[in-house]
């Protein structure tokens, strides 16, 4: 039996081990081509691009894992299944779930390391990615100057060169407008020809200009506008300095990254969720305190309206009783004069439109605070989700190859596409949902778990039983049988 065991296990390894490499390369050109707008023309160096494909690769391993282990769980199990290897096991009195057992100690392994590596691993794998990408995604491209063109790629300068040489940087029909003043296009200068270098430092481009005019317009003339002067200023030789520090590739600090949800591990999303949750508690206590207090402010006691209306009665020559008239059911706005009823209608409707507001940042606000921790529970939550996805598509992967019976990367790669495309589906929708408060945090991360799981147990029992589930015979007795039954009823 240990034999048989260490064989079972020689065979799943190397397909895992394949398959895994497979799901992460294409995951990382799906990755490519997403970003590759942001890579070209930039001239980001090998090593940059070899930081950030290794460390986006690392990101990746909690979506490969679990697909490569339901893969290589089909294809090991279908190729014994096809070259009816499983069958001599059976007739030797081994049973399926014998056979499943070694592997099954494998899939528990690759769980227990997958939880690990979430928790440990990709908290800094996602840091080092997120701030490479920015990284590289924020440097601008090298200057390459096109034929003909108006090229704006340096700041506050714009060039344009009718032919370049080919073996050389030689330019020849130069136009450069010169912005750094923020006046337009006051100062142009013309030449026949010029060179370009960098400096030592690679910090600055010198443009030298040969047989060239400069072009100045005098806009601080008082006579500007009618006489339109300008200032023309011939040269033999003449350098333009360009800074091009703007083109370097500004490290951008791991620190801003540091707080965001994915690059937390367990302990410190539990920290970041309790915080979160406590400001969230003091904001709408304040806020709820703000609102009375503000309402309080509005409020007219009953003094105030029984002054008012004395000082009605006293302009109309009555006498007014406030001890038999009830003034609160006076309308108050009846009591006042034009100019204080103006006024009071005035600051009333100031007060509702900034509370409208008040109340519509505060909602916003308190929403966004909301989202935020659900997000952090979602990640939270995620850390183990990927541990049980690794047992849950080995129970489905395991007994499906041995139902189906078909190895290779025919069959078994269609199924297990779109077994995973239906896990990863459910999935991003459970996570959108949840994050938008329509369903809690906790069902919204194992709902996909929740609808394979009864599917795995059915594929376990079934292949466990030697059913014949994909047999088309079977089935075919199956539906004749019912159709008798219910011809005779």
């Amino acid at each position: 039996m240990k034999k048989l065991n260490l064989y079972i296990i020689r065979q799943y390894i190397g397909t895992f081990v394949f398959t895994f490499f497979v799901a992460i390369f294409i995951l990382l050109m799906q990755f490519l081509w997403t970003w590759v707008d942001e890579f070209i023309g930039k001239g980001v160096e090998f090593s940059v691009m070899f930081k950030l494909l290794f460390y986006t690769s690392v990101t990746f391993v909690p979506m490969a894992l679990p697909l490569a282990i339901l893969l290589s769980s089909l294809m090991c199990f279908g190729n014994l299944g096809e070259y009816y290897e499983l069958v001599a096991m059976k007739a030797s009195g081994i049973s399926t779930w014998k056979v499943m057992r070694p592997l099954l100690y494998f899939s528990l392994t690759m769980s227990i390391l997958g939880f690990f590596f979430s928790n440990n691993v990709m908290p800094v794998a996602n840091l080092r990615m997120q701030s490479t990408l920015y990284d590289v995604s924020h440097k601008k491209m090298t200057l390459e100057i096109p034929e003909g063109v108006f090229y704006r790629g340096i700041d506050k300068y714009v060039i344009k060169v009718a032919k370049k040489s080919k073996d050389s940087n030689w330019m020849y029909d130069i136009m450069i407008y010169d912005h750094t003043d923020d006046k337009g296009n006051v100062n142009v200068t013309v030449a026949d020809s010029g060179y370009m270098a960098m400096t030592p430092s690679q910090r600055e481009m010198v443009f030298t200009l040969y047989d060239g005019y400069n072009y100045s317009e005098m806009i601080d003339d008082k006579e500007y506008r009618n006489n339109r002067p300008f200032q023309k200023m011939a040269f033999k030789r003449q350098l333009v300095t360009f800074d091009m520090s703007e083109f370097d590739m500004k490290h951008m600090s791991e620190e801003a990254f540091k707080t965001h949800q994915t690059m937390l591990n367990i302990k410190q999303l539990n920290v970041a969720i309790d915080s979160l949750s406590l400001l969230y508690d003091e904001r709408v206590a304040n806020n709820n305190k703000n609102m009375v207090n503000r309402f309080q402010y509005l409020k007219m006691d009953k003094e105030t309206y029984e002054h008012a209306d004395k000082r009605l009665a006293k302009r109309k020559g009555d006498a007014l009783e406030t001890d038999t008239i009830s003034v609160f059911n006076w309308p108050l706005l009846d009591n006042l004069p034009e100019k204080e009823r103006q006024s009071v209608a005035s600051l009333a409707l100031s007060n509702a439109t900034n509370m409208k507001e008040n109340m519509i940042m505060t909602h916003n606000d308190t929403k966004r605070q909301r989202i935020n921790i659900r997000k952090h529970e979602q990640v939270l939550n995620q850390k183990f989700t990927l541990s049980v996805a690794c047992i849950l598509f080995f129970f489905i992967g395991a007994p499906l190859g041995a139902i189906i019976r078909k190895g290779g990367l025919g069959m078994p790669v269609v199924v297990s596409v779109v077994f995973f495309v239906i896990y990863y589906v459910i999935t991003i929708i459970g996570e959108r949902v949840a994050v938008n408060g329509d369903m809690s945090v906790f069902l919204g991360a194992w709902i996909s778990s929740i609808v394979l799981f009864p599917i795995g147990i059915f594929l376990t029992f079934k292949a466990t039983t030697d059913a014949a589930l994909l047999d088309a015979e079977s089935w075919k007795k199956f539906f004749t049988k019912k159709n008798k039954k219910a011809t005779t009823i």
